[in-house]
């Protein structure tokens, strides 16, 4: 028999925090956003939920966008999506500048990844499938907050602290910044600044954990839970230093449990090269992740 191999098992740690599943943010108008996210970026309006002309999902892979119709609201940092094909991504997003023009829409090519801007001013960094995002092919590797100056190690240690997710001080771009481990593949980066900061507007993010109750308990004994929803959610909203209590940023955070009855709810992502003049039986659909011998 041959010499046992060694692993370092370490690397498959996921922690408490399984799965990043939506941000939401209000926007104003619901057309301008179906010309940006779908047409734009390539993405897939949920077919199932949010029908109606107020509210639409938008789903990325695994994960969603939440746009319900409201007063505009900024994410203070941006949403790292993984898009392939930058060259059809950039045709797209060159195609819906006409009907956009007069927004804060915007976008930019640089190395390695597409920069833009929805018509609200929310900022998105595109990258192709690549090794620093596991398998993903289409989805949500990462949200990345723009924090305060001194606030990264704080966070970082609330993370730990609170909801036994992987968590360490790094830096990003030169800046320290916390990064969160959340599931397999996606992240929440926490990059400190020096610039001002807009006040917070309500915007939120949603997880999913496996201890629910634990991080209730840590959350509730520090006066933290703003919204006991139902079941199997809860809400907060302010991130303080674990130690001292001081607080450091605010982001809402929906924390779902494992059992809530939409967790692992299968998402249609839509092929964009299908159309009606150019279309082939059987690929409607596009894979969210990379088979295992592309990983």
């Amino acid at each position: 028999m041959s010499e046992a191999a060694t692993f370092d098992r370490s690397q498959e740690d996921v922690g408490n925090i399984i799965h990043l599943e939506h941000v939401n943010v209000l926007i104003p108008d619901q057309r301008l956003a179906t010309l940006f996210y779908m047409t734009g970026l390539g993405l897939t309006r949920d077919p199932y939920l949010m029908t109606s002309v107020d509210n639409m999902w938008v789903n990325a892979g695994t994960s969603q966008f939440h746009l319900p119709t409201g007063k505009a609201q900024l994410l203070r940092g941006r949403v790292g999506l993984v898009i392939p094909d930058r060259a059809f991504l950039l045709k797209r997003l060159e195609r819906v500048r006409p009907e956009l023009a007069g927004t804060r829409f915007a976008f930019t090519e640089k190395s390695g990844y597409v920069d833009t801007v929805c018509p609200w001013g929310n900022r998105l960094r595109i990258h192709e499938p690549d090794a620093r995002f596991g398998r993903i092919a289409l989805g949500m590797p990462y949200v990345a907050f723009d924090v305060p100056a001194g606030t990264a190690d704080g966070i970082s240690r609330f993370y730990r602290d609170v909801f036994s997710a992987p968590a360490r001080l790094t830096e990003d771009e030169g800046a320290p910044c916390a990064d969160v481990r959340v599931g397999r593949d996606q992240r929440l980066l926490f990059r400190e600044t020096d610039a001002p900061l807009p006040d917070y507007d309500g915007h939120h993010i949603q997880v999913y954990i496996t201890d629910f109750s634990g991080p209730h308990r840590r959350l509730q004994e520090r006066g933290l839970v703003s919204q006991e929803s139902n079941q199997w959610q809860y809400r907060f909203l302010d991130i303080v230093d674990p130690a001292s209590g001081r607080k450091l940023f605010t982001i809402e955070h929906e924390v779902r449990s494992f059992t809530h009855p939409l967790y692992g709810r299968p998402l249609v992502n839509r092929n964009p090269y299908q159309t009606n003049n150019a279309f082939a039986v059987g690929y409607e659909t596009r894979p969210w992740t990379l088979p295992a011998s592309a990983s």
